[in-house]
């Protein structure tokens, strides 16, 4: 990983509320690459007892942004669709990988794809991002 991605993602995840409040723990970080791991609390679940929906959305979504924000530019979603093949229950473990499949100058699309600790996949997540001329605030260190 780049020394700027690096920072990058180092400011990100020490502002963002809700990845900490996800668990989120960064396990990868390459350039259009990131793998995030959680693990699911029983704060986490709906009316039926599993994990709520956005549970998932949101960590892959988190990996996206992580993976997409790998230079000075901050780069946002601005389109993202999400199925579920398999139910998610508390106390899984997820695990998350985000990969650029392609992109341009300002559009990049990504495909995540979330697995529990069996290896069954119970999330695939598409999503499109934008990126914006706002430069990341990077802390200088001397």
């Amino acid at each position: 990983m780049s020394e700027l991605a690096e920072q990058v993602v180092a400011g990100m995840l020490a502002r963002d509320e809700f990845s900490r409040w996800l668990g989120v723990e960064l396990i990868e970080h390459a350039p259009g690459r990131c793998t995030l791991r959680m693990r699911v609390r029983g704060d986490m679940v709906n009316g039926f007892g599993v994990a709520h929906g956005g549970i998932a959305f949101s960590l892959a979504d988190s990996a996206m942004a992580f993976a997409a924000n790998d230079t000075a530019n901050v780069t946002v979603a601005v389109d993202n669709s999400i199925s579920y093949p398999a139910a998610i229950r508390v106390d899984d473990e997820l695990v998350a990988t985000a990969e650029r499949e392609t992109g341009s100058r300002k559009l990049a699309y990504y495909r995540v794809v979330v697995r529990r600790q069996d290896g069954e996949t119970v999330a695939l997540f598409r999503g499109t991002v934008y990126r914006t001329a706002q430069q990341h605030p990077i802390e200088q260190t001397s």
